[in-house]
């Protein structure tokens, strides 16, 4: 199964909401972020990508690494998604819809049930964003 690299931000508000988006053309949600350009860093990757698809101006020293996931594509059949995620904290009025991105919104684990989201969302992102509500 082919890989697709990419990174991908966990971010919550002073609420405990986790920002996702919906890119054009797809009906599920994901942690925001994007796949490398040639000579990135995976932090390199995100920053650049928060700034593009939300308007976020972030420093490296904003991101914590979280480690590396895997799981199906949400979006690519029969591909792997493998992405190095990072949490963030920001103020939600910060960002707006840019770029490829259709939509964006702040969920709680009461949508969790009633959203599309992505695979890697579901298994691991939102259970580190939530960990008394994972399981």
């Amino acid at each position: 199964m082919p890989d697709i690299h990419v990174s991908a931000a966990v971010i919550v508000d002073d609420e405990g909401r986790v920002l996702v988006v919906r890119k054009q053309g797809t009906t599920r949600f994901m942690q925001p972020g994007g796949k490398p350009e040639p000579g990135e860093s995976a932090a390199q990757t995100l920053i650049r990508e928060l700034n593009e698809e939300l308007g976020l101006l972030l420093d490296e020293s904003d991101l914590q690494p979280l480690g590396t996931f895997v799981s199906a594509a949400a979006n690519e059949p029969g591909h792997r998604v493998v992405a190095e995620a990072f949490a963030a904290s920001i103020r939600p009025e910060t960002v707006t819809v840019q770029a490829e991105l259709a939509e964006l919104r702040w969920i709680t684990p009461a949508d969790v049930a009633t959203l599309p989201l992505a695979p890697l969302s579901l298994e691991h992102l939102l259970p580190i964003a939530w960990p008394a509500s994972a399981g």
